[in-house]
This record gives C-alpha cells, structure tokens and sequence, in this order.
C-alpha cells in the first residue's frame, strides 16, 4: 500500500504542478477551465489506452517501445511549451498591463487555449500511462491483492493533487507586475527539465550515448526520491546522478528557448 502510494504521489504532482503552472500561466482566458478539464479527460483517456497495450508497447523497436513512446510525448510538450514562452515574450508587456483584464483578451485566449490542451492532455497522459503501468507491475508482484494497491494509490493521488492545489494557489498570490515574468520562467525550467528527460530515456534505449554516466553523484545530500527531490527534479530539472547527454540537452533547451524569447521581444509586437 505504501509503495502504491508514493509511486502515485510521485507521478500525481508531477502532473499537478505542469497543470498549475500552465493554468496560473493562462489565468482569466475566457473558457479556459473547459479546455483544463477537456485536457486532463483526454489524458486520462489516452493513459488508460496505453496502458492496455502495454505489450504491445513494450515489443516495439526491439523492447524500447515505452522509451521512444515517452521520449516522443515529452519532446512533444518541450515544443509546445517553448512556443508559449516565446509567445508570451512577444505579447508579456501587453498582457501584464492588463492582467486584471485577461479575460476579456478573447484574441490571446484563442491562441493560447490549443497550447494548454495539447501540453495538459501530454503530461497527463505520459504521468497517466506510467502510473498505470507502475500499479499493474505492483499488483502482479504483491501479496497484498489489488485491492491494497488501489487504496494506496487513492491516497497518492489525493496527496498529489492537493500539493499541486496549493502551489497552484501559490502562483496566485504573485504579484501582477511579476506574474508573467515568474510562470514564464518556471515553463522555461519546465521545458529544460523535459528535456533532459527525453534525453535520459533515449540513452537507456541505446538511442544516444549517455557522455558519461552518471556525470556526477549528489544523491547523499538530496536524493531523486525524496519529497524535496521530487520537487525539484519537476520544476527545475533536478537529478542527483545524470548522464552527461541529460546535462546537453537541459543547457541547449534552456539556452534555445531563451533566444528565442530574446527574438520575439525584439520583433515589433502585434498590437490587439
């Protein structure tokens, strides 16, 4: 019951604080608690998919199926995310004039709603997919019975989302002035994070060359597993012992995205 319920904490707010930060990120768009909840079903849905072709899956490319499945989605959502940084490094002025006013911007909700649906649907889905595979993988190797296991992810999730909740609350409570420069911020760290990820599922699928791995050890002064760990292997990318290609990919995302966001503040700026 335990281990069922830290797995699922685990992954739970992982996908909590992606959809708090984008949802801090796009408060007051008109309609946009329709396309959350729209973003999270189709998640559901497709983690659920996913997990019943777990064979199938996994006998793809030679048995690195779940690798480039989850290294594709990721990298799905690092390009998404980098287009609404730079996005929102073209029209952050505009929109933090009128922070109090977002909702009636009906123009930059349109073009941001499809963004936030793709990259909520993405992240439930790859956390989805991977929790449901975690439990099945549980349950076959317990002696617990299934029924222990759904308990203990039911106070995982619960305990996942309602940390997700509070950061989410959290977000809230910057300041206008600040808000857009913070979450665009913490999006950047989130692509970088992603990432580093993609990277680190391409190497243990012998896709890429891991450049040393790992490229340095800090798991005595704070391990991946533990609850700050997880916090900031989320929000910033942290990993106590990466590869050295993970360490690549984190600096070239991160120093890409902020280009492009150095371009868009110089391009003349669409006037609403």
């Amino acid at each position: 019951m335990i281990s069922a319920a830290i797995i699922v904490f685990r992954e739970t707010l992982e996908a909590a604080l992606i959809l708090g930060i984008i949802a801090a990120a796009t408060k007051g768009i008109p309609k946009r608690g329709i396309w959350l909840i729209a973003g999270v079903v189709a998640g559901v849905v497709g983690a659920l998919l996913v997990a019943s072709m777990t064979e199938q899956i996994a006998a793809m490319a030679h048995g690195i199926g779940q690798e480039l499945f989850n290294a594709l989605v990721l990298s799905i959502v690092v390009v998404m995310l980098a287009g609404h940084n730079i996005w929102m490094a073209r029209h952050g002025a505009h929109l933090a004039r009128d922070a109090r006013q977002l909702g009636q911007d009906v123009r930059a909700g349109t073009r941001e709603l499809p963004i936030m649906f793709v990259v909520i649907a993405l992240a439930v889905l790859r956390e989805g997919s991977e929790t449901a595979l975690f439990l099945y993988g549980l349950a076959m190797g317990s002696d617990q019975g299934l029924i222990t296991v759904l308990n203990g992810a039911l106070l995982g999730l619960a305990a996942g989302a309602a940390a997700g909740v509070a950061l989410y609350l959290g977000f809230l409570r910057i300041p206008s002035k600040w808000f857009f420069a913070v979450t665009s911020g913490l999006i950047l760290f989130l692509a970088a994070a992603m990432a580093s990820q993609v990277a680190r599922l391409l190497a243990q699928g012998d896709i890429l060359p891991s450049l040393a791995s790992p490229l340095w050890d800090t798991s005595h002064l704070l391990s991946n597993s533990s609850a700050v760990g997880t916090l900031l292997h989320t929000l910033l990318g942290y990993d106590a012992s990466p590869a050295g290609i993970q360490v690549v990919f984190y600096v070239s995302t991160f120093i890409l995205i902020v280009m492009g966001m150095q371009w868009a503040k110089k391009s003349p700026s669409i006037k609403h």
